[in-house]
């Protein structure tokens, strides 16, 4: 967020504070944006407390949103900006491991902090910028340690998913999670079973995309957290692999390119991402995103292993040839996120069964890789210079199962560059495969 858009925003926030004090109701700033303005870094939205009941924060702001008063929040809008007014509030026995069976508003600040999860974001400001932290909120995080509010067995078995709050927490804020905190999710790991795979799936997200997604994967694979999912899922081996905290997952800068590799270091095979993904309730096109890129490197380690017992020739151009078809099979976007993994980490061939250590294809991959998709004339049956109809016309042919294996192989040529990508010299080579192909019998 741009300062200006940063400083309008508080100045907002500021207002609704200012008018809710004028009417002689308590109001605060609470949990993330102390946390992140003592940290000094950008705030992304406005959290407040108040002591008033949402009908009354209701009538003091021209435009709200009833948007969670079932819990005392109203949205306040304010120059199309949201901000979460919520009443203070205590909380009845949780009966789901989520969310409490009941809420009772109340009048105290003090309680209704305590309630929360971890004492970095048990915090308040007043309009004055007085901190209120009376869990030592502001010490711990001095101190690197992030630390449950009161007992941490209780905060976690009442929202199960607040430890993997607690890993994205410590690893986006580089803090430590305080030894009985950590204890206590080891304990409590097996309560996430009653976590929605959605709400995992977000989790994983914004650890993914966050400031150290290979920290919170190394965190994740050292309490086994994953693997007490209510459905099994890949990443329940995190901790069968070695190196996960030593690759800066922050070199592959898409959420999908990530994901890949952690699968890819998995082990996962077609039908494991895929449902693995499925059962997350990742986006169809993110799946197939991923999808990609693992296809795309079962093809190619496979077609490595075929090399290595056959008298192939020169090494460049046989992983010229194999790169180039791998890339029209599954994309050149799919390769060029292989590449930079392969560069990044050369032990992905494990995953695989395949040894690359010193495979000169492989080396070839990583050392030309980028330049031969570069070069590629074309990488789709689109950017042919002849239609599959003009096809079919120059030959007086009848379309069948011939014409796409035809056109498929126009396609590879014309991308390796042995055939210029010209309708003549196309429909010249066009004629002369459809002879082959009828001598072979395929129609």
């Amino acid at each position: 967020m741009k300062e200006t858009e940063g400083q309008a925003l508080k100045q907002h926030a500021l207002g609704i504070v200012a008018r809710l004090n004028e009417a002689g109701f308590e109001a605060y700033f609470v949990g993330g944006c102390v946390r992140d303005e003592l940290l000094g870094r950008p705030v992304k939205d406005y959290d407040i407390a108040t002591s008033a009941r949402p009908e009354q924060v209701e009538a003091l702001f021209q435009r709200t949103v009833p948007t969670g008063l079932q819990h005392g929040t109203v949205t306040v809008v304010v120059h199309r900006q949201p901000f979460e007014v919520t009443t203070f509030r205590k909380e009845g026995d949780y009966s789901d491991y989520r969310r409490p069976h009941s809420v009772e508003y109340i009048d105290s600040l003090h309680e209704d902090l305590q309630r929360r999860d971890f004492t970095m974001n048990a915090m308040a400001m007043d309009l004055n910028g007085r901190l209120i932290d009376p869990f030592g909120g502001q010490a711990d995080l001095e101190r690197g340690i992030l630390r449950c509010v009161g007992s941490a067995q209780e905060r976690f078995s009442e929202d199960a998913l607040r430890m993997l709050r607690c890993i994205r927490f410590a690893a986006e804020y580089g803090l430590k999670p305080e030894s009985g905190t950590w204890l206590a999710l080891l304990g409590a790991a097996p309560l996430l079973r009653h976590i929605a795979m959605e709400r995992i799936r977000a989790e994983l997200e914004r650890m993914l995309t966050g400031s150290d997604p290979s920290g919170a994967m190394l965190l994740l694979k050292d309490c086994r957290l994953l693997a007490h999912t209510k459905e099994k899922l890949c990443w329940a081996r995190l901790d069968e692999i070695d190196s996960v905290g030593e690759l800066d997952l922050r070199k592959l800068t898409r959420l999908e390119d990530r994901l890949a590799y952690l699968y890819l270091k998995l082990g996962a095979g077609q039908g494991d991402y895929d449902t693995d993904m499925r059962k997350l309730t990742f986006a169809k096109k993110q799946i197939e995103e991923v999808g990609r890129i693992v296809e795309a490197n079962a093809w190619l380690m496979h077609e490595l292993a075929a090399y290595t017992v056959r008298d192939a020739g020169e090494p460049s151009h046989e992983a010229r040839e194999l790169w180039v078809e791998a890339a029209l099979r599954y994309g050149i976007d799919g390769l060029q996120t292989l590449r930079t993994i392969y560069k990044l980490d050369r032990n992905i061939r494990h995953a695989a069964g395949t040894d690359t250590v010193t495979h000169p294809i492989f080396t070839e991959w990583i050392r030309h890789g980028e330049a031969w998709l570069a070069e590629m004339p074309v990488a789709r049956l689109r950017d042919l210079a002849v239609t599959g109809q003009e096809v079919l016309e120059a030959l007086q042919g009848k379309a069948g199962p011939w014409t796409g294996k035809l056109l498929q192989a126009l396609l590879r040529q014309a991308a390796l560059g042995s055939l210029p990508n010209r309708k003549e010299a196309l429909i010249q080579a066009a004629r002369e495969l459809y002879g082959e192909m009828q001598e072979k019998g395929i129609r």
